[in-house]
């Protein structure tokens, strides 16, 4: 028995990743907003049976991927910590500019959609509850001035989007560990001073 749900775990990952697959590669080609459910099953020789079984739209199977996306930065930061190394802060960024590197068509693809539109505001959101959940775990210190923390949340989401626009638009020429050392040095200055 578990031979067997082992092998239909498989079949469903396989079926899923080429799902994914098809979804990103008509993205590529075509954009997102006219890409329909049969031609992701088409691309990715998969009933429209078999796509319903897993998700509801395109929507949803994009909507799939991006909580890849979040599991796989949240593990990041996770790592780090575990990993004995000391907490820089904002341990997502790294393993997010890598992502972004290793996808960088489909990352310019989707800034020139509506899909894109939400995907990268799905990504912002991502990114502003990692934020979010780190500064929570941060002691508060005193201060007479104190900055609210969701601005605080908003100006670190805003200058790594900046950043990674930035990089991404000039051909992401600097590796992603060179490009995340800028990024959390022009960060640190700014939420070190932040007390709330």
């Amino acid at each position: 028995m578990e031979q067997r749900k082992h092998t239909i775990d498989r079949r469903v990952g396989r079926t899923k990743t080429a799902l994914h697959r098809a979804l990103i590669s008509l993205i590529l080609e075509r954009g997102y907003d006219s890409i329909t459910v049969e031609e992701i099953c088409q691309t990715a020789n998969v009933g429209r049976s078999t796509f319903y079984l897993h998700y509801t739209s395109k929507d949803d199977l994009k909507q799939s991927g991006l909580d890849s996306l979040r599991r796989q930065l949240a593990d990041s930061a996770a790592r780090a910590v575990h990993d004995g190394r000391p907490r820089e802060g904002f341990d997502f960024s790294l393993a997010m500019f890598e992502h972004a590197r290793d996808h960088i068509d489909l990352y310019r693809a989707l800034a020139g959609s509506r899909g894109g539109t939400v995907a990268l505001g799905t990504i912002r959101q991502i990114l502003s509850d990692l934020v979010r959940n780190e500064l929570a775990a941060k002691p508060d210190a005193p201060s007479p001035d104190p900055i609210p923390r969701d601005l605080v949340v908003h100006y670190v989401v805003g200058a790594f989007m900046a950043v990674l626009t930035w990089w991404l638009d000039g051909g992401a020429e600097l590796p992603p560990q060179r490009i995340d050392a800028m990024f959390r040095r022009l960060v640190a200055e700014g939420v070190n001073v932040a007390c709330f």
